[in-house]
């Protein structure tokens, strides 16, 4: 394996294992030890919390239960030790990471992204991935001009899961009906019906954690 490769593959692990924790304290399995050998370094555990972005706070935001300070905390040295790319729209996620910082505490600085783009703009298919890789927006209490294009579009939405599950692209099936999770949660007609797709994903999954969350975070919502 490449030296270069090395901080990578240690991030991604450290991603899985931080949406992991994310999961168990969301379903309530939350509190076992772990081996100090399974912890990542602190590092790259930070990396992991840039990376799950506002997932950080879906058990606190689905739940009702507080963050823990320490999570909080972690993931506002985070914000700082990884800068944002104010540039790009996916930046819009680390936008809801700043609001969702500041109302536990710790204020970081942001800015607007660009505005989101629409189906018309790059067709369903495309825009439908863009929006699978957003998903983390899809949560109680968070709003901005990408939940206002999900709630223009849920057709593409509802087209762009049918179509990558008939890929068998599960990971982005699932992100796409964790956003028609939350469409239905706030009361936005589906062209679908969302629980024969809940239970064909949930034992068709890639087998990773962070699909595992999105997951139960689309269950709860869909059943909000």
């Amino acid at each position: 394996m490449p030296f270069a490769d090395s901080p990578q593959r240690e991030y991604a692990a450290a991603t899985e294992w931080a949406a992991g924790r994310a999961l168990d304290a969301l379903t309530g399995a939350e509190g076992a030890a772990l081996p100090a050998a399974d912890v990542p370094e602190p590092q790259a555990l930070l990396a992991a919390d840039r990376v799950l972005g506002p997932d950080v706070f879906a058990p606190a935001l689905l739940t009702g239960r507080p963050t823990p300070p320490e999570v909080a905390a972690r993931a506002a040295e985070a914000f700082v030790l990884f800068p944002a790319d104010w540039s790009g729209v996916h930046a819009w996620r680390d936008r809801a990471t700043a609001e969702l910082l500041a109302r536990a505490g710790h204020p970081v600085a942001a800015e607007s992204p660009p505005l989101p783009p629409d189906p018309g703009e790059h067709g369903w298919q495309r825009w439908s991935v863009l929006m699978a890789q957003l998903c983390c927006l899809a949560l109680p209490t968070l709003d901005s001009p990408v939940h206002q294009r999900a709630r223009e579009h849920p057709l593409a939405l509802a087209r762009g899961a049918t179509r990558a599950m008939l890929r068998r692209d599960h990971r982005t099936a699932t992100r796409l009906v964790r956003w028609l999770a939350w469409l239905q949660s706030v009361g936005t007609p589906l062209a679908l019906e969302l629980r024969p797709l809940l239970r064909q994903l949930a034992l068709t999954g890639d087998g990773t954690a962070r699909t595992a969350l999105d997951l139960a975070v689309a269950e709860r919502l869909a059943a909000a």
